[in-house]
């Protein structure tokens, strides 16, 4: 290809409102994962008002990651039906009566109310599944890498939720912060709403819901993406929504300073997010996948030792939250490049929902694998699945997933 050529072609690549549609569904992420987020990251209120154990709290902690999951498949299907403009307004808007309902559980101190409402409060967790074709549709393959990256830097949210709801809470109180959450939804699907629009490509899939997801299903870069997305964005969502619980049994930090060091680890990983979405489009993503699980697999090993607090514990963290982010970056820009036309949706539907599975039961695992007798390596059991998964999913990727990034996948093998 000539330099002229090159040049058009990138030329060509840049459509008026990429930037600005972008930049919206980002916005949108942000703050579906900060409602996402909200039991979690006050985990501490929980359990020591309900006299919650390790185990329930872990089961409270995850009910929101399971609805996300599994509603990811259908809600990546309509997608491709109705447009992101339309899905993401649902979800921002479907969000709001469940954070109202945590936050009267919370008040009332209703153990179950608050585990309903988290059951329905997944749906914020649904979020990613609408972006991804959306940003799909807006960018060519060749830059799919770059737009899901920055989309998924909206995973950014749990960064805010982890930093900013204990302060919030101690600050304003426990139900003024819902409904402030409730409010930033509201107006977030009100922008999202007037100012978003769909690709100007962009046509609906009209094929039934069932024969497209089996279509879906069949192809082979859809059960390979599962197992790495588990792993790689499971991990980072287990580690998110788990860390203030694990730094106060662990280290004896109180839920603002829990809070503070859960979002450095979550900012870590949505910055490195978008790097492994670029580096992947540059190089293919196979090479960024397996340093991202090399160093997931070393990093987990060491964080079980239980290094001393911050000098040595700090950056061990902030390595392993990049070296999630890094490989889900580059996972999904595979996704992105190699899902056909038109399955984009129904493709990051069920990999994104694999990948919030993933971190649904590690919370489970630790809480339940959690000694609180010992008086060193509480959670060695829990962090030493983590670093056998990684190895695996690495062994996996460098023996079973031999195609290059650009391969094309018109038909499972």
């Amino acid at each position: 290809m000539s330099e002229k050529t090159a040049q058009a072609a990138v030329k060509k690549s840049v459509v008026k409102g990429q930037a600005l549609n972008l930049t919206l569904a980002t916005c949108a992420s942000v703050v579906g994962f900060w409602a996402w987020n909200l039991i979690a990251t006050l985990s501490t209120f929980y359990a020591t008002n309900m006299h919650l154990s390790a185990g329930t709290m872990g089961a409270l902690v995850a009910m929101p990651i399971f609805v996300g999951s599994l509603g990811r498949i259908v809600v990546g299907i309509l997608t491709d039906k109705y447009g992101g403009r339309a899905l993401f307004t649902f979800v921002l808007v479907a969000t709001i009566p469940p954070v109202l309902l945590v936050a009267v559980g919370g008040v009332i101190n209703s153990f179950v109310l608050v585990l309903v409402a988290g059951f329905l409060l997944g749906v914020a967790g649904t979020v990613f599944a609408v972006g991804i074709p959306f940003v799909s549709s807006w960018y060519p393959p060749a830059r799919r890498g770059f737009a899901t990256g920055v989309f998924g830097a909206g995973m950014g949210g749990t960064a805010l939720a982890a930093f900013l709801n204990p302060r919030l809470k101690a600050s304003i109180g426990y139900l003024p912060t819902h409904l402030l959450v409730a409010a930033l939804l509201a107006v977030m699907a009100v922008l999202v709403w007037f100012f978003m629009k769909n690709a100007p490509g962009w046509k609906p899939t009209t094929e039934p819901v069932v024969p497209r997801l089996l279509d879906a299903a069949k192809l082979a870069v859809t059960w390979k993406m599962c197992f790495l997305y588990a792993v790689v964005f499971g991990g980072f969502v287990s580690f998110a929504t788990y860390l203030p619980t694990y730094l106060r049994d662990v280290y004896a930090f109180d839920p603002s300073s829990a809070g503070a060091r859960t979002a450095g680890f979550a900012l870590a990983a949505v910055i490195a997010r978008p790097i492994g979405g670029i580096i992947a489009d540059k190089i293919g993503s196979k090479p960024v996948v397996l340093l991202s699980l090399a160093g997931v697999a070393v990093l987990g090993w060491l964080v079980a030792l239980e290094p001393a607090a911050d000098v040595q514990a700090g950056p061990i963290f902030v390595a392993l939250a990049a070296a999630l982010g890094l490989g889900a970056g580059g996972v999904f820009a595979w996704v992105g490049a190699l899902s056909p036309e038109g399955k984009v949706g129904s493709v990051s539907g069920i990999v994104s929902a694999a990948g919030g599975m993933g971190g649904y039961f590690p919370p489970l695992i630790m809480g339940l694998t959690y000694n609180s007798e010992a008086t060193s390596y509480k959670y060695a059991i829990g962090l030493s699945l983590l670093v056998i998964t990684a190895v695996a999913a690495l062994v996996f990727t460098l023996v079973f997933v031999r195609k290059p990034a650009k391969a094309p996948v018109s038909s499972a093998k």
